[in-house]
């Protein structure tokens, strides 16, 4: 059963980056059980607004991850043990 979290992976539809993280990202979802909210920026205004109020000037970009509940962040593609510690809040 997948658990509801704070953790969001904001991307943009075309961006290579935001690509090669897709499937990382799955792979976290169900080895933690957890869900990921995955939100596009590039085409979804809510979703850049809500992208803006979450980076406030950190990263500026995407991809951009952030876990609300521990105030971590990613800014642009990392590995896939960095992006599990930020989904686990250490």
């Amino acid at each position: 059963m997948m658990t509801e979290t704070h953790l969001y992976d904001f991307y943009g539809e075309e961006c290579p980056p935001c690509r090669h993280m897709h499937p990382l990202v799955e792979k976290l979802e169900k080895e933690l059980k957890i869900r990921i909210n995955k939100l596009e920026v590039w085409h979804n205004a809510e979703n850049a607004a809500l992208m803006e109020k979450y980076d406030n000037g950190k990263c500026g970009g995407v991809p951009f991850f952030v876990n609300t509940k521990t105030n971590k962040f990613i800014c642009g593609a990392t590995s896939y043990e960095e992006l599990r510690k930020w989904a686990r809040g250490e």
